[in-house]
């Protein structure tokens, strides 16, 4: 299986980059992977991953939940159950920052279609991406979306969109400057990107260390912070806007956390891990378990 090794920064091309930890893929294949960090933007990476072609081995477990839709356990039934209401506050986000009640959005990396859904319903004209051929087929089913094969990103039409969304899929992103150039172009005029990934500086991602389940190697191929994310958007003369905190993400992957590290789900202490880390990151959204990030073009 071909591998990718880096020797300088995916985000800022630096060499000054060193082991940070090892953590293991506790989802499919139970490898261990080494997680690197750039110490010059402070981006975090996953060494050695396999390459486009190959990573779609590492995706294939029912409880991979945003392909398969699962209800299987107690977390899977409690993130399907908040779903809805963070459905709504992402629609609410999208119509804020856009002042638009109404227009074209492109969701990347669209998984089974609920967000997608939830926009059309609400009046918009959607478009979605999604590699995943049973998600596309699942979005099919459930909503009767036909979301695009990922590789339709190129051949998209430019400046066609008053909103991209990315919610939790830069992180997987093998082309990621590719991506995020492309994203700019298909951005009409005083469009805004919306981008959220996990922050590895937050409290719980802290207390977890290597178990902290929002690492999800080998999946997750780069580990941002918020420096990290403005790094690479100054790059393509993008910025940020705006940081919005994702507070349920901290209770959802501390759960998950908890299992990782002790084998089993400590709910009670779990809940006060997600808890304590969304009181940390209270008036400081920079250190919330899961960043959403406006983006704007700046120049």
């Amino acid at each position: 299986m071909p591998l990718i090794h880096y020797n300088h920064c995916p985000v800022c091309n630096s060499e000054n980059i060193v082991p940070a930890l090892d953590v293991k893929d506790y989802t499919v294949s139970h490898q261990n992977f080494t997680v690197f960090q750039c110490n010059d933007c402070t981006l975090r990476f996953t060494q050695d991953v396999p390459d486009e072609a190959s990573i779609g081995e590492y995706y294939k477990s029912e409880d991979y939940i945003s392909h398969t839709n699962t209800t299987q356990g107690f977390i899977n039934k409690l993130y399907q159950n908040v779903r809805n209401k963070t459905m709504r506050q992402k629609a609410a986000i999208v119509q804020k920052q856009t002042s638009l009640s109404s227009g074209c959005l492109l969701d990347v990396g669209c998984g089974t279609g609920t967000f997608l859904h939830t926009m059309q319903q609400a009046g918009w004209n959607v478009t979605g991406l999604e590699p995943n051929t049973d998600a596309r087929k699942k979005a099919n089913e459930l909503y009767n979306l036909y979301p695009l094969p990922s590789s339709e990103l190129f051949s998209l039409t430019e400046q066609s969109f008053d909103v991209i969304t990315m919610w939790h899929v830069l992180e997987h992103v093998h082309q990621l400057h590719s991506y995020i150039e492309q994203l700019k172009k298909l951005l009409k005029p005083n469009g805004k990107i919306i981008i959220a990934v996990p922050n590895y500086l937050s409290s719980d991602a802290q207390y977890y260390q290597q178990f902290w389940a929002a690492y999800d190697v080998p999946r997750h191929l780069y580990h941002f912070s918020p420096k990290a994310m403005n790094t690479l958007l100054a790059q393509h003369q993008l910025k940020v806007t705006k940081l919005l905190p994702m507070w349920y993400d901290s209770f959802y992957i501390a759960m998950l956390s908890s299992k990782y590290k002790n084998g089993y789900t400590n709910y009670v202490f779990a809940f006060r891990q997600g808890l304590l880390s969304n009181m940390h990151a209270k008036n400081n959204i920079d250190k919330c378990c899961s960043v959403i990030y406006i983006i704007k073009q700046s120049v």
